[in-house]
């Protein structure tokens, strides 16, 4: 294995220290990823620059002009406080003719929008929930094809911002208030969808033009009241009190062969139709009748230890070393424009 240059490229204030000695849970929950992820690219003998960046591009070019790095391993989820200009973060370092880890600027850009990524998939015959997007100050008519009850959500924001046990409404009534409290607390468009009562999986794919399906995740939650529904809230995913007592948890899925292979199989056509590199977790609901439906895909998951994606690769028998070496390894493969258009001896 080829030792590399790295630069990993993060949010000022989660850059991690040295080490975690006499540190508890609580107190590097905030950087966990961070120091997973740089202590590991450590121990497989890389020579890495943490980089923190705020909001200014110019502390990224000088970085690449000192270290003239192999690869930038990439893990901001947002720029300058806005999470749709993580995209842009990408294509600078593509100005910068530097090679990172993670997807390209178009499948981050196709992604986030979950309109238009649906439509997409749609295209390209991938079973996704029917759905209508609401434009702030529109009107809220829903097409006749929507049957309720629908799931809203923000069209582009991320994380579960915005989404909470009302966010399944089975009225007008109640599609109109939800959809005007996304307009207004999250200040975005919002989506609505048909809700898919059923079984929530979460399946990470690696690659870029050969692609690896990891074993699906589920999500389980014990202490959901009897008729309420599965809902990945902010709470679900964040809040491990809260995560504690409502027994909420992430295994192995155990699903029945035809099923497991049509999900392998929506999961790559998904991650093809969106353009996507690298890496991403795809998020799926099975119907009653254990049909699959691609509720979104998310580029550059979650690379903490121990987390859903790192325990999928385990599952597949890819240590959390091999994975974080397996990204750095297709981030310096991925064939970007300025790669097949460069002028000779550059």
């Amino acid at each position: 294995m080829k030792k590399r240059r790295v630069i990993v490229l993060m949010h000022d204030d989660l850059v991690p220290p040295d080490s975690i000695e006499g540190l508890s849970d609580h107190d590097i929950s905030d950087w966990r990823t961070e120091f997973d992820v740089c202590s590991t690219l450590k121990d497989l003998g890389h020579e890495i620059t943490q980089l923190g960046v705020g909001d200014d591009v110019s502390d990224i070019r000088r970085a690449v002009e000192e270290v003239r790095p192999h690869v930038v391993f990439n893990m901001l989820v947002e720029f300058h406080g806005a999470a749709s200009y993580d995209q842009h973060v990408v294509s600078y370092l593509e100005l910068l003719r530097t090679n990172y880890t993670g997807c390209n600027p178009r499948g981050l850009t196709l992604a986030r929008d979950k309109a238009l990524s649906k439509e997409i998939l749609t295209y390209h015959h991938v079973r996704v929930p029917r759905f209508q997007v609401f434009e702030p100050k529109a009107a809220v008519r829903p097409q006749r094809r929507l049957a309720f009850p629908l799931f809203v959500k923000s069209v582009s924001e991320e994380a579960s911002l915005g989404i909470s046990a009302a966010s399944v409404v089975r009225s007008q009534d109640e599609l109109v208030e939800r959809v005007e409290y996304i307009h207004r607390e999250v200040g975005t468009a919002a989506i609505a969808e048909e809700f898919i009562d059923g079984r929530e999986l979460y399946v990470g794919v690696l690659g870029n033009k050969r692609l690896t399906v990891l074993p699906p995740r589920e999500l389980e939650i014990d202490g959901l009241a009897k008729g309420e529904p599965l809902v990945a809230t902010r709470q679900v995913k964040w809040d491990i009190a809260y995560q504690r007592s409502a027994g909420v948890r992430t295994s192995q899925a155990v699903l029945d062969e035809e099923v497991a292979e049509s999900v392998a199989r929506l999961a790559k056509r998904a991650y093809r139709s969106l353009r996507l590199s690298g890496y991403a977790r795809m998020d799926f609901r099975l119907d009653a009748s254990g049909r699959p439906f691609v509720l979104e895909a998310n580029p550059n998951a979650d690379l903490t230890y121990g987390e859903d994606f790192a325990e999928s690769a385990e599952a597949a028998g890819i240590s959390y070393e091999e994975l974080v070496q397996r990204l750095v390894n297709l981030g310096i493969a991925y064939r970007a424009d300025w790669k097949q258009y460069r002028p000779a001896g550059v």
